[in-house]
């Protein structure tokens, strides 16, 4: 007989699936290349528009070459927003760009009442409320965009009940943005807490089971070693007084062969008392727990990819690879705050790369050896046979460390 599913087993599955479905689009819309694309809509808007009515008969309200010159502007606003994603701070320039774009849309809408432009200070409206504006540009982008989109109905329709409607409609689509906005807000901020939270828990476990390797530690040294070393120096005193007595060789040889072996239980002793002393080497878990908090933290796309079989490296390689991603995540925070990141480890013949690249779309501007972090990474590297590379790319930064395997 076939068992059903357990109904929270199957809620749980399904939400489940229903975040990672969430976080895939979040994903998709702050991609570099996608999130681009869906962020042109309205210069496409804009370049179909005047296509459809630089031949036809349309009603226009303002003369052609100004029709040209607002557009111009609108697609110049748009393109001066360009990257961005959520919780970017807009800056000087995209916040002008978008004052720019919200009147000259307004008025590109009033110019060409038949078409679909009135799209375009919905589009200001929303933009201003979703993303992080300075100061009080959000709000005076939010009423010229209310403003910019009814008043050409009343103006050129002569309808208040449009004009009102509209009004109506630009609120209600503010009032959602603002809406998402809190929401994601206190998603990002749930995140950041369960990441505080766990990261807590492992602190708390770690410092558990040091203190409980550190009482063993001491047992250890305390009974175990105190012993071995106590029965080592009563060997030796036998051994001495069976040569002094003229005992034979086969006595002498029993006594020196037990002195060895408590010699050896000693340093034994001592080398487990050490390691238990030793705090735990980081792992590949903790290189892709780097990466999970640097993206919690700020709001940029971030991803780890392991390339081949991961091999168990020595301590000082281990540490030397989980030193230096610190090292190279602080200067993209840094230097390319909000850049996307990947980073990538290899498993390559006798060797293992670790590979960090941010992507903040412009041509760097760091300066390799600005700061003693580098020299610090490249010391570690060499001392361990390693080797560390640092440069530009095309459109960021690249961080390269090998280790031996």
């Amino acid at each position: 007989m076939t068992e059903l599913p357990h109904p929270d087993l199957e809620r749980t599955v399904r939400e489940g699936w229903l975040q990672q479905t969430w976080h895939r689009l979040v994903a998709f819309w702050n991609s570099p290349v996608p999130g681009t694309v869906l962020r042109l809509v309205p210069t496409g808007l804009v370049i179909a528009t005047l296509i459809r009515t630089a031949g036809s008969p349309e009603r226009r309200q303002l003369p052609f070459p100004v029709i040209l010159l607002l557009a111009a502007i609108v697609v110049l606003g748009n393109l001066a927003m360009l990257p961005l994603r959520y919780g970017e701070p807009l800056g000087r320039r995209r916040a002008i760009g978008l004052l720019a774009f919200v009147i000259a849309g307004s008025l590109l809408w009033f110019a060409l009442p038949d078409s679909v432009l009135v799209v375009l200070p919905f589009w200001a409206v929303r933009t201003a409320v979703r993303y992080r504006m300075p100061g009080p540009v959000e709000i005076i982008v939010v009423l010229l965009g209310i403003v910019g989109a009814s008043l050409p109905i009343l103006l050129n329709h002569g309808s208040p009940g449009g004009a009102v409607g509209t009004a109506v409609g630009a609120v209600a689509l503010l009032l959602a943005s603002i809406n998402r906005r809190v929401r994601e807000q206190q998603l990002d901020d749930l995140q950041v807490s369960l990441a505080r939270k766990q990261a807590a828990i492992e602190e708390h476990s770690r410092a558990a089971a040091l203190a409980e390797r550190a009482r063993i530690a001491r047992d250890v040294h305390d009974v175990l070693a105190h012993s071995l070393a106590g029965l080592s120096l009563s060997l030796q005193g036998a051994r001495l007084m069976l040569v002094r007595d003229g005992a034979s060789e086969e006595a002498i040889g029993q006594v020196t062969r037990a002195q060895g072996l408590a010699a050896e239980g000693l340093a034994e002793a001592r080398r487990a008392v050490a390691t238990l002393r030793e705090d735990a080497v980081p792992d590949v878990r903790a290189l892709s727990d780097l990466v999970t908090a640097f993206r919690l933290e700020c709001g940029g796309a971030a991803t780890f990819e392991v390339e081949g079989e991961p091999r168990e490296l020595p301590a000082e390689a281990m540490i030397a690879l989980y030193r230096g991603l610190q090292e190279a995540l602080t200067n993209t925070r840094k230097h390319a705050p909000g850049a996307a990141v990947e980073v990538r480890l290899a498993s390559e013949s006798g060797r293992t790369a670790l590979t960090v690249e941010d992507h903040p779309g412009r041509p760097p501007a760091r300066v390799v050896g600005g700061g003693y972090g580098l020299v610090g990474m490249r010391e570690r590297a060499e001392l361990i046979g390693g080797s560390l590379e640092v440069g530009p790319t095309e459109d960021g930064w690249r961080v390269r460390l090998v280790v031996p395997a």
